[in-house]
């Protein structure tokens, strides 16, 4: 039998979450040096880059309290072995009061009061961020929307502000390697209406946000039914060239849309004719609708599930839904005590199942997805470590 080498183990190893990789340190020494090698590291976030597959999803209270001291941390189905995070790191973020505001290859973007914060909890670092000069002396950051972004060689920090409380939001953004923040040429516009900017999703080297659905505007205002808006985050700045795209939704995604049980979120969906895409989930009367874009010059969508929840054939009668995601193909929502997961793809579509119970216990719950893997915060971290 042909021995294998250690550059085809490494090649095989880095395709495993850091979790299953710090469970083979006991084996040897070549495995108790390997999460510390430098190019395996970099070779295990950037194979996780390329499945673009969370394996478990962080639950936290959604509320504008911002009661940030409760999180858990669940693996979804057929994770369960390998892939997770230490129990004093889940403790940490409670502990600290931390609020997970997106995350990204393994990476935590955290939130505590005016301080900024990149965690990878796999691998127990933590780097505190500067804030923007101009928000240095500002009290509460909530307001903000800020998120994360990895690609293979860098992150970046992407921050929309607006202090004049107009419709045009200055964009920032922070280049980890770069080490500063820079302010974007073109401004982002986002409308009449409130944007959802808890909720960013980013696809194609845009960034999109949902608005509210209140019916605070006139019938005959542009911005009356709710919609979407992108605005380009790597490309066409140098020549000025970046705008603010208003993207309209499926006219059935319109209809009864100011009703007070109706919600309607945006999430990354996955390949749609060679180019990755979003996909809208509406509920509303107890019914969830998903659409996924199929093109975004034209606004067009295909409507791809409806399916009233008492139809999901769920243990618990008449549950409320307290949240909702989509995470590989599935519509995982969260009901008073459990989450579940409801097949979107052709494999399991419409199949149910029950990924877990939780107890958070809030009216509205923020799904986060997660994948633990290796990768650095960068240079001056603090360690976590027991």
């Amino acid at each position: 039998m042909a021995t294998m080498s250690n550059d085809e183990l490494i090649e095989i190893l880095s395709w495993l979450p850091a979790k299953a990789i710090h469970k083979l340190k006991s084996s040897s020494k070549f495995f108790l040096e390997l999460p510390k090698t430098p190019y395996f590291v970099a070779k295990q976030a950037e194979n996780s880059l390329k499945k673009d597959r969370p394996s478990c999803f962080f639950i936290q209270r959604d509320d504008i309290l911002n009661h940030n001291d409760y999180v858990e941390l669940h693996p979804l189905s057929g994770e369960e072995l390998s892939s997770g995070i230490p129990k004093n790191m889940l403790q940490f973020i409670a502990s600290s009061r931390l609020k997970i505001l997106s995350s990204s290859n393994g990476l935590l973007f955290c939130l505590h009061r005016t301080e900024l914060f990149i965690i990878n909890p796999a691998t127990c670092y933590l780097l505190h961020i500067p804030l923007p000069n101009h928000l240095q002396q500002r009290g509460n950051l909530h307001s903000l929307s800020m998120t994360l972004e990895c690609d293979f060689e860098d992150y970046r920090l992407i921050l929309f502000d607006n202090e004049e409380w107009s419709s045009h939001f200055d964009c920032h953004v922070y280049s980890h390697k770069q080490g500063v923040w820079s302010l974007r040429k073109n401004r982002f516009f986002a409308g009449s209406r409130d944007l959802k900017f808890n909720m960013p999703v980013i696809c194609n080297g845009a960034i999109h946000f949902i608005s509210d659905c209140f019916s605070y505007l006139a019938k005959d205002s542009t911005h009356f039914r709710p919609y979407i808006m992108s605005y380009e985050i790597t490309n066409g700045d140098e020549d000025g060239s970046v705008e603010t795209k208003l993207l309209r939704v499926p006219k059935e995604a319109r209809r009864g849309s100011h009703d007070d049980n109706y919600r309607m979120n945006i999430f990354k969906w996955g390949v749609v004719t060679g180019h990755q895409t979003i996909c809208l989930v509406r509920l509303r009367k107890r019914v969830f609708t998903v659409w996924i874009l199929t093109n975004h010059e034209s606004s067009s969508w295909r409507k791809i599930l409806k399916v009233r929840v008492k139809g999901m054939c769920l243990v618990e009668q008449n549950p409320e839904i307290r949240g909702f995601t989509v995470l590989n193909g599935d519509l995982v929502f969260a009901t008073e005590k459990n989450v579940y997961a409801y097949g979107l793809t052709s494999d399991k579509y419409m199949v149910l199942s029950e990924i877990c119970d939780h107890r958070c216990d809030s009216v509205f719950i923020r799904f986060v997805p997660y994948s633990d893997t290796l990768r650095s915060c960068g240079i001056s971290v603090k360690s976590l470590r027991p």
